[in-house]
């Protein structure tokens, strides 16, 4: 495998949305992952948000890697054009290799996949399953009612502020990739396991 400055797993829709702010959001990010010599670990689709991101970041120069079941090859979805295109049997699979790949994980707009796989990321951190830093790019307040119901949660005592700590949110993709990479940088020298604090 070629060295590369840093491993960024994405998180988005495999489908486009309706709007035309998620895709550029998704071309800023592949494009600065490129940029600085990274690499883009994504579920391996070539449609939709996530065909976007992983374009933008062959384009820019990056590498990308992709990881996809073996059902949805068989619908002809896999984006054939991937460095690295792993074919796996399950989901499970799929999301813990997207992981190892890993140094962060940042997720962009998209529909029940994209949440399940940030609050699984979320939740093994704070499990002290890994100490990589997760981000959450609010592209034109998508996010915005998801983080208001969460500090509800918190509000009612089912969560303590210190989970909400463990995701970085921005707005801007620059702005949110290099601190995710600044963050991944400084985890990798601790190399500390993080303790759980349930």
């Amino acid at each position: 495998m070629a060295d590369v400055a840093f491993s960024v797993c994405v998180y988005l829709g495999s489908r486009p949305g309706q709007n035309p702010r998620f895709a550029a959001a998704a071309t800023a990010v592949g494009q600065f992952i490129g940029r600085h010599g990274g690499q883009l670990v994504y579920g391996g689709g070539r449609s939709g948000l996530m065909g976007t991101v992983a374009e933008a970041t062959r384009l820019a120069g990056g590498r990308v890697v992709g990881v996809i079941p073996q059902s949805l090859v068989d619908k002809e979805l896999a984006n054939h054009q991937c460095d690295e295109l792993h074919i796996v049997g399950t989901m499970h699979e799929r999301k813990a290799m997207m992981a190892e790949r890993s140094d962060a994980f940042i997720a962009l707009p998209g529909g029940i996949g994209t949440l399940e796989e940030l609050f699984e990321v979320w939740t093994w951190r704070q499990l002290g399953y890994h100490d990589k830093p997760v981000g959450v790019l609010d592209v034109d307040g998508y996010y915005e009612s998801l983080l208001a119901f969460l500090r509800h949660c918190v509000d009612n005592a089912l969560m303590g502020e210190w989970q909400m700590g463990l995701v970085s949110v921005g707005q801007d993709a620059d702005a949110l990739m290099a601190e995710l990479v600044q963050q991944a940088g400084i985890a990798r020298q601790a190399a500390v396991p993080l303790r759980s604090r349930i």
